[in-house]
């Protein structure tokens, strides 16, 4: 589970809950047919924006910013220090045989154990980075264009609700109501755009780039691998892909130049 996800939308709702009732009831914010604008009208544009397919993987992929395991590129370089280990000190063909519980990872040591030439390697993991990134990419896109269209959907709603007032000018003690029911659907239209689809959007396009460092690291230490490379020579590569404050590997890192 993200802690941060957790904490931030909790914080988020916190505060606007205790914005409304700070200045009176919670009632006054409630109003069926400006949900209804706002929400059906928003689950109505992205059927029409998204094949059915994608409709039905919306909230699995919604719930990966909540629960979701993180990639961790130090963590996978350094598996691949032990897998360069066992390769220089058994041979390549042992890497098959060696438990992997990354399938990303599982597939591109099988590949080198069965001798496949360096450049057949990169191509077929490539091919599986790819496929990924259109994945994650559909997911963000997703979620963006409902961070854009609800603000909209609360736009077209707080004009129904001008339109509607403009219509009851006799009555002026009317008018300060059906305003306030007007500018609810503008409310709720930020709400779901900032609250939920921009978040959600952020942290699928961070967690993809995430995964994604994790893939490259594997392809470049399979490479590292099967091109007979010292263990320590590919992890210096490697830690080029962390941070500058993330590069030191400890002590172990170096041990692989002498198995």
């Amino acid at each position: 589970m993200d802690i941060a996800s957790v904490i931030g939308i909790v914080v988020a709702v916190g505060a606007i809950l205790g914005s409304i009732l700070v200045g009176g009831s919670i009632t006054i914010f409630i109003d069926v047919p400006s949900t209804l604008v706002v929400g059906l009208g928003l689950i109505g544009v992205t059927m029409y924006k998204w094949p059915m397919e994608v409709i039905k993987t919306i909230v699995q992929v919604g719930m990966k910013s909540v629960f979701f395991t993180p990639a961790d590129p130090k963590a996978t370089i350094l598996q691949i220090k032990e897998l360069a280990e066992l390769a220089r000190r058994e041979s390549v063909f042992a890497l098959e045989k060696a438990q992997i519980d990354d399938p990303f990872m599982k597939k591109a040591m099988t590949l080198a154990a069965d001798n496949r030439p360096p450049e057949v390697i990169s191509a077929i993991l490539q091919m599986d980075i790819d496929s990924m990134e259109a994945r994650h990419k559909t997911g963000v896109e997703v979620f963006g264009g409902m961070a854009d269209d609800g603000p909209a959907m609360g736009m077209i709603g707080t004009l129904i609700g001008l339109v509607q007032m403009l219509q009851n000018l006799s009555d002026p003690s009317a008018i300060g109501p059906a305003m306030a029911v007007a500018l609810l659907t503008t409310f709720y239209g930020a709400i779901i755009a900032n609250v939920l689809c921009n978040p959600i959007k952020n942290k699928i396009g961070y967690r993809s780039s995430l995964e994604l460092t994790a893939m490259s690291i594997v392809i470049a230490g399979t490479l590292g691998i099967v091109a007979g490379e010292n263990p320590r020579m590919i992890i210096e590569k490697l830690s080029s892909f962390l941070p500058p404050a993330e590069r030191d590997l400890g002590e172990d890192s170096g041990g692989g130049g002498e198995g």
